[in-house]
């Protein structure tokens, strides 16, 4: 198939191609890490409506130029979603994308790789380590913009290296993301968004929450249909299209957990297990007065704490390292919407979704993301929060 020329029916190109290997990515993705292929599914999904709709990009851009080359090194989560936010950004934008994916995911990375091949302004490198591909686009002075998601540890490798770039973009880790249930919020909605996001996909998104501060008027109300709802989530068989957490086959995902469990042996363990790659949610109940570890962590994860001082749980809230989410439910003061706002990237106010749209600014503040951008005046650092499309022009 000859590739179009206009980068709108490119983008729109790429969204047939991902959709006719949906079924060959579920499969991907349950080999490669046990991703349910349910899951996997409405990721492809997402993706393809993505691409199919940038032309609401267009008026972002602003009359900016394009950077030139643009390389990104993603994680292993959501690959089809990250691919079509930096994709269809990089299209729109007229720059060239060279992209690698984390040696986790080897099956799904050679499918978006076939996916993308008609598109000649779309370079992916698979069976090469993302550090040594890392080191390639430092060393290449036609790479001007480098996107880099990872560890802490990933992002500080290269903001040695910044200099090499025009812009280095680090989408950190999510650390912790957490929600804080006030005293005027809807029981059912917070506690039926909580189970969903907590285990969505086993916890294996930087988005997907790993801590809940609850109110103490209704913390038995929260937690006991958190629990309720837990229990009907399905552990099992990837391929059974019934499944909704399927075995965390990434081990330093699991090393993490294990770590996790450790770290909050002073909470109490209300629900869940790990029986060597399948992990159970596990659900940990704080006291008030137990601070809950600041830590990197993916799984299926997650710390429910009373509070009954609202402005001391807002203070304890924002002394994280990682300022990547937050989610509310009721009535946040104003001084807590601004101490909130200050310290996370992404904050969401009684939110109803499942997956946050693509179209939202992403990434983080703190040690959870932040920009590095060359300028006339010299280097700039700011937070990491951002859209991919207004990212890659210079204005």
């Amino acid at each position: 198939m000859k590739s179009a020329a206009n980068p709108l029916e490119q983008a729109r190109e790429i969204a047939v191609r991902l959709e006719r290997r949906k079924s060959d990515l579920q499969q991907a993705g349950a080999a490669d890490a046990g991703f349910p292929v349910k899951i996997t599914a409405t990721e492809v999904d997402i993706a393809v409506e993505h691409l199919r709709t940038m032309e609401e990009e267009v008026a972002w851009l602003n009359g900016g130029e394009p950077y030139g080359t643009v390389a990104a090194i993603f994680p292993y989560d959501a690959p089809s979603m990250m691919l079509a936010r930096v994709l269809g950004a990089a299209l729109i934008t007229g720059n060239r994308l060279r992209f690698s994916y984390s040696s986790s995911i080897p099956r799904s990375a050679a499918i978006l790789s076939e996916v993308c091949h008609p598109v000649s302004v779309l370079e992916p490198v698979t069976g090469v380590d993302n550090r040594l591909f890392g080191g390639q686009c430092v060393s290449d002075p036609e790479v001007r913009v480098l996107f880099v998601s990872g560890a802490l540890e990933v992002g500080e490798s290269y903001r040695n290296r910044s200099e090499a770039f025009d812009k280095l973009i680090f989408a950190g880790p999510g650390g912790m993301p957490a929600s804080v249930v006030f005293e005027d919020a809807a029981v059912e909605e917070a506690a039926r968004f909580i189970a969903r996001r907590a285990f969505l996909n086993g916890g294996q998104y930087c988005a997907t929450l790993k801590k809940s501060m609850i109110h103490e008027s209704f913390i038995d109300a929260v937690r006991d249909r958190v629990l309720d709802l837990t229990e009907q989530l399905r552990v099992g068989d990837p391929l059974d299209p019934e499944t909704d957490i399927g075995p965390i086959k990434v081990g330093r995902t699991r090393k993490g957990i294990a770590n996790a469990i450790e770290r909050c042996s002073g909470a109490r363990l209300l629900r869940g297990g790990v029986n060597g790659e399948t992990v159970y949610p596990l659900i940990f109940e704080a006291d008030r007065d137990w601070l809950v570890p600041d830590l990197q962590l993916f799984g299926p994860f997650l710390v429910i704490k009373p509070f009954r001082d609202p402005q001391r749980a807002v203070r304890e809230l924002i002394r994280t390292r990682y300022g990547f989410q937050l989610y509310i439910f009721g009535s946040a003061s104003k001084e807590a919407v601004r101490l909130f706002n200050e310290n996370f990237g992404m904050v969401f106010d009684n939110p109803n979704f499942l997956f946050a749209p693509l179209r939202t600014s992403f990434g983080g503040k703190k040690e959870s993301g932040w920009i590095i951008e060359r300028s006339k005046a010299g280097w700039i650092t700011r937070d990491g929060r951002f859209h991919y499309s207004v990212e890659l022009v210079r204005h």
